[in-house]
């Protein structure tokens, strides 16, 4: 992704966010705060340039939840959300006719902050969508080689990432998510799938490096539960 698009979609990421107190002024006022814990899987990717053929690597994800809803405009329910989670990114290669494999762990502390839009019954089931920008910070990383025979010699021409440790610990992206929430009178559950596109790279993507692109994808499926603090 060249650094035009970035900017424009980081852009539009911002007007979404920067617009819900406006819509807040003509809507019906709310002040419903509610904060709680979630948990879930990702299933990762890493897009490379050049390419790696991949399989899908599974990590967790898990962390506490704030939500402030500021009103609701004709059918639909506005509000933002933050998140504080620790999450397993990475890749796993994926080598034809060969029992060989290597995986790359790589654990973040995540930032999510998110436009929450909602539509449905103050008591019941609602329909959600988030959508917003995805800050992360790299803690640790972690290698894991498998392979018969008395060295290690994947059968593919990209090689340049064994060993190689991240060179960007800092990472930010695009989240989009939908799902369902159940309010009751104990609390808010939720059940949401979630799509994250890093925009940047953990390795160096200069002229004078291998990779020009190597950037997080995930597919996430979490659970959420929220309790009110205030109506």
């Amino acid at each position: 992704m060249n650094m035009h698009l970035k900017q424009r979609l980081s852009a539009g990421i911002l007007l979404i966010l920067s617009g819900l107190p406006a819509v807040a002024q003509v809507g019906e006022m709310r002040n419903n705060f509610a904060v709680g814990f979630n948990g879930g899987i990702n299933i990762n990717n890493v897009s490379f340039t050049p390419t790696i053929k991949q399989g899908s690597l599974m990590g967790i994800t898990g962390g506490v939840t704030a939500r402030y809803i500021s009103e609701k405009y004709f059918a639909m329910i506005c509000g933002i959300q933050m998140e504080l989670n620790y999450s397993q990114h990475g890749w796993k290669e994926k080598y034809e006719d060969s029992t060989d494999f290597y995986s790359r762990t790589m654990d973040y502390v995540e930032i999510p902050l998110l436009a929450h839009l909602a539509f449905g019954k103050d008591r019941g089931v609602q329909f959600f969508l988030n959508l917003g920008p995805q800050i992360g910070f790299l803690l640790n990383e972690s290698e894991k080689y498998e392979y018969t025979g008395g060295e290690w010699n994947p059968p593919i021409n990209v090689k340049e990432q064994y060993g190689k440790m991240a060179e960007n610990k800092f990472d930010y992206g695009i989240t989009v998510a939908a799902g369902l929430e159940l309010r009751t009178k104990a609390g808010n559950f939720l059940i949401e799938g979630r799509y994250y596109f890093a925009l940047s790279d953990f390795f160096g993507n200069a002229k004078k490096d291998y990779f020009s692109r190597s950037a997080h994808t995930a597919i996430q499926a979490k659970m959420t539960y929220l309790f009110d603090l205030s109506k």
